[in-house]
């Protein structure tokens, strides 16, 4: 009974151990971030050195506004050695004010370096406004394009509510203040009042795919009633101008734009710095230092980790993602 009783205490103290060191490998985690995100930046900052280059920018994941990100598009703007751009998009979108901020900021670095777009896998809902910033847009044949429209998600637990007996007492200076709110019945005129907000920005969005792709009112139609399409019916309905890869963009750079195409395509960094990384990536890495990697990489590659992301969005939403919404 002895020896068992040591053993069991033997094991305790070890498992306290473990424990701390798993601590401190988190904290090592954390500081590495750090760390690896000044370098990031440092990286950004300094541009390309070497010669003359094309840039080549990622957009990938759920886009929210990044000051960071508008920031290093400014200075890829400016790079003497940068004589044209491939912007690599892979996004099912994000918040509506996120994808125009990102819009905008494109807008304004194609007007100073010739820039195509090559959608990777998806442009779909801000990720297509996004690629809309481009003159020139070329997609893979099975990539994603469209979702064109907006969304206002909130969840509704008054039923819930009333299950468990518990109710949400609230002072408010009119009806429609902070409607609708989740806790109750959503009444008719908070839900004309989100529906009039949610009309606006998709008229923004369609007028923006009707500017930027020229389309005529039958076609606009077709393709604006949020409804996804691969990259080859994009063709043809002239949501895209292209198929193609990143040689295909740089050939096409080479033919209308008159870039070297034997310049060498090097990454432009648009990385966040350690305060604009979601708590959700924060937490893989620190799955991964603390032995959990295996976990980690499974949250990724199963997607977890965006669809929470997702999950977490608010306000108006230029959004396709039917793993979120399952």
């Amino acid at each position: 009974m002895s020896f068992d009783a040591d053993t069991m205490v033997d094991r305790r103290r070890m498992r306290r151990k473990l424990t701390f060191w798993r601590v401190v490998a988190v904290a090592v985690a954390v500081v590495g971030i750090l760390v690896a995100a000044g370098a990031v930046r440092g990286r950004a900052d300094l541009g390309f050195a070497g010669g003359d280059r094309i840039a080549r920018v990622t957009i990938s994941g759920v886009i929210r506004n990044d000051r960071d990100r508008v920031e290093a598009l400014q200075k890829l703007g400016k790079a003497k050695s940068v004589k044209a751009v491939v912007v690599h998009i892979d996004s099912p979108g994000g918040t509506t004010a996120g994808s125009e901020q990102l819009h905008t900021a494109l807008r304004e670095l194609v007007a100073k370096k010739p820039t195509v777009m090559v959608v990777d896998g998806m442009a779909a809902s801000g990720g297509y406004i996004a690629a809309l910033a481009g003159d020139h847009i070329i997609a893979q044949g099975n990539a994603i394009v469209g979702s064109i429209g907006v969304l206002f998600q909130y969840p509704n637990v008054s039923d819930l509510l009333k299950t468990l007996g518990v109710k949400v007492e609230e002072v408010k200076s009119s009806p429609l203040k902070a409607a609708p709110n989740g806790f109750e019945p959503t009444s008719p005129e908070a839900r004309a009042a989100i529906a009039a907000l949610v009309a606006d920005s998709y008229d923004w969005f369609r007028d923006l795919v009707r500017e930027r792709r020229k389309l005529d009112p039958d076609i606009l139609g077709k393709v604006t009633d949020g409804r996804v399409f691969t990259g080859r019916q994009a063709v043809e309905l002239k949501l895209i101008d292209g198929l193609g890869t990143e040689e295909t963009a740089v050939e096409w750079l080479a033919k209308t734009k008159g870039i070297d195409a034997k310049l060498p395509v090097k990454d432009w960094d648009l990385e966040r710095d350690l305060g604009e990384l979601s708590f959700l990536h924060l937490g893989t890495a620190a799955l991964d230092a603390a032995g959990l990697g295996g976990l980690a990489r499974t949250l990724a590659g199963t997607g977890t980790i965006q669809s929470l992301e997702t999950l977490s969005l608010d306000g108006l939403l230029a959004l396709w993602h039917p793993r979120a919404a399952d």
